[in-house]
C-alpha cells in the first residue's frame, strides 16, 4: 500500500496542478477500495498508510520530507520481519547514524550527544532573537 501511495504522490507532483490533485485523490480512492474488496489488504492498514500520508505533509522541508519517506520503507521490513525488536533496532541504528554524523566539524545531535549542559537550556525552548537581551 505504501509503494501504491507513493506512485500516486509522484503522479500527482509530474501532472498540471489541477490534474494532479485530482488524480491523486480519485486514485487514492479506488485502489483503496479495490484493495479492500478484493481482500488483499484490511480497511485498518488503509487507514494507517492514509494518516502517515497525511503526516508526511507536515514536514516543513523537502529534503527532511524525503528522508523520512525513504526511511519508512526499512523500517516497515523491520517491523514486518522483527515485530517490536525490529522498530527498535532500526531507531537505535538512525540513532547511531546521526550520533556520527558532524556539520560543520560540530556534532549533529549537539548539545544533547555529547552532552553539553551549558547549551542545553536551549534545546527544548528557545527565546525569540527579539526577547534576547544584547
Amino acid at each position: 500500500m505504501e509503494i501504491a501511495f507513493e506512485a500516486l504522490r509522484e503522479a500527482g507532483v509530474r501532472l498540471p496542478k489541477q490534474v494532479g490533485s485530482a488524480v491523486s485523490i480519485v486514485g487514492a480512492l479506488i485502489i483503496g477500495q479495490a484493495a479492500t474488496s478484493a481482500g488483499i489488504v484490511s480497511a485498518p492498514m488503509i487507514i494507517i498508510v492514509a494518516i502517515t500520508g497525511i503526516a508526511s505533509f507536515m514536514i516543513p522541508r523537502y529534503a527532511a520530507s524525503i528522508a523520512t519517506r525513504l526511511l519508512r520503507f526499512p523500517m516497515m521490513f523491520l517491523a514486518g520481519t522483527l515485530g517490536l525488536t525490529g522498530v527498535m533496532l532500526g531507531v537505535i541504528l538512525v540513532v547511531i547514524h546521526l550520533s556520527s554524523l558532524r556539520s560543520f566539524g560540530t556534532p549533529y545531535l549537539s548539545p544533547v550527544a555529547p552532552t553539553m549542559a551549558k547549551e542545553l537550556k536551549d534545546v527544548w525552548w528557545r527565546p525569540s532573537p527579539r526577547n534576547k537581551p544584547h
